[in-house]
């Protein structure tokens, strides 16, 4: 399971990751392996719709099993599919960079982290120092 420690750390690593990148305000979220909120916080100046945006990259990676990037590949190649799992899960879903699947030194999936605020690949490099500060293993 992600702890409220690892996930307020994450946040913290990947924001500080995205002040020395020079990128645009951030909103960073971590999900458990149910897909529940355990964290999130939104930088001063992001946009309140980030919240909902973080949330769909961590919510569809831990969901689905399947890191950001994948479930972008996946959307453009079989885009009904990706259109029908949005479907399911009420449109929650953003396939894209910067949501980071979580696991265990075992490689078990135990939550995801959501990154928004800049483009998405920035988002997601990010995302990756924040989990590996936290001693987990991210899969952008």
């Amino acid at each position: 399971m992600v702890t409220l420690e690892q996930a307020r750390l994450m946040i913290a690593e990947t924001l500080k990751k995205g002040r020395e990148m020079g990128l645009k305000p951030l909103s960073v979220i971590v999900l458990d392996v149910g897909g529940h909120v355990q964290a999130f916080e939104r930088e001063d100046g992001a946009a309140p719709g980030r919240f909902a945006i973080a949330h769909g990259k961590a919510y569809g990676a831990v969901m689905l099993g399947m890191a950001g990037r994948a479930q972008m590949a996946r959307a453009e190649a079989q885009a009904y599919f990706m259109a029908a799992v949005n479907g399911v899960y009420g449109g929650a879903v953003v396939p894209v960079p910067g949501g980071v699947l979580l696991r265990d030194e075992a490689g078990a999936v135990i939550g995801a982290l959501g990154v928004t605020g800049d483009t998405s690949d920035n988002d997601a490099e990010a995302a990756l120092v924040g989990v590996a500060a936290a001693g987990l293993v991210g899969e952008a």
